[in-house]
């Protein structure tokens, strides 16, 4: 396979294996999939593969890039202070299991797990039907067959349906890093603001220099295939060609002619 394939779109595509001849679907099932995939993953992995913080800060420096060297690292500075101050300032205001775009996720999960059966097999391992589908679901080791819950480390919409049915907390079953105590370590450390720069001890011919960030140039590449030394209208004109030596009709030479001599 030449690309990374969601869930969705594999099952679409193995269906379509299927139309045309079943055996082939069979024999691929049965080979395993880490013999001819290139990359197969159970679960839509677009929050874990897209959430790169370096583009984030790249895209929120592109005019202070035009700076100088310590400009634009006070305005660094400020940005991170700025980042530094919301996000504890929110996490310490929050008093939900979560923060953020997980806490949706949880919520979003629960509401879909009103309308679920579920049979106990044990303590821990339930069997939910949903949408004509049994996944099982493994309190104890936080699994499903569903591999929502493994990804996310997140209750799925199954593993709510069973944490509700027993009327546990929820808490333990969500990974740490999304909790705001977490979240409120991570930031606790406040960034100290620089004293004005009037006031620093810094040499005369340091600070007459002004260094400037070097300019941007061209990455090397490949250069296209354009044909610069002829004129257009070459280019664009008929090409003529060539006509045999020995009958004299054109699309072929005297090795390939098939017909007498030209008869002058």
């Amino acid at each position: 396979m030449a690309k990374a394939y969601k869930q969705s779109e594999f099952n679409e595509l193995m269906e379509k294996v299927e139309q045309v001849d079943v055996r082939v679907k069979n024999y691929l099932e049965s080979a395993g999939y880490e013999k001819w995939v290139r990359v197969y993953a159970t679960v839509d992995q677009e929050f874990v593969m897209t959430s790169n913080i370096i583009e984030c800060i790249n895209a929120c420096l592109v005019e202070a890039r035009e700076l100088s060297v310590y400009d634009f690292l006070e305005e660094v500075r400020q940005m991170f202070a700025r980042w530094n101050f919301k996000n504890h300032t929110s996490s310490s205001h929050t008093f939900t299991t979560l923060c953020g775009k997980p806490q949706e996720m949880l919520v979003s999960n629960e509401e879909a797990s009103l309308h679920m059966k579920i049979v106990p097999s044990n303590n821990y391992v339930y069997n939910a039907h949903h949408e004509g589908r049994t996944y099982i679901v493994c309190l104890k080791n936080k699994t499903c067959t569903c591999k929502r819950f493994q990804m996310d480390e997140i209750p799925c919409l199954h593993a709510w349906t069973v944490i509700n049915k027993k009327h546990f907390d929820v808490g333990p079953y969500c990974s740490d890093m999304y909790k705001p105590s977490n979240l409120l370590d991570t930031y606790n450390i406040p960034i100290t603001p620089l004293p004005n720069q009037n006031e620093w001890n810094v040499p005369e011919y340091i600070k007459d220099d002004k260094v400037r960030p070097p300019k941007h140039k061209k990455l090397p590449r490949r250069q296209s295939k354009k044909y610069r030394d002829k004129a257009y209208s070459e280019l664009s004109g008929k090409k003529s060609k060539n006509s045999c030596g020995t009958c004299g009709f054109k699309e072929h030479n005297r090795r390939s002619c098939r017909n007498g001599p030209h008869i002058v």
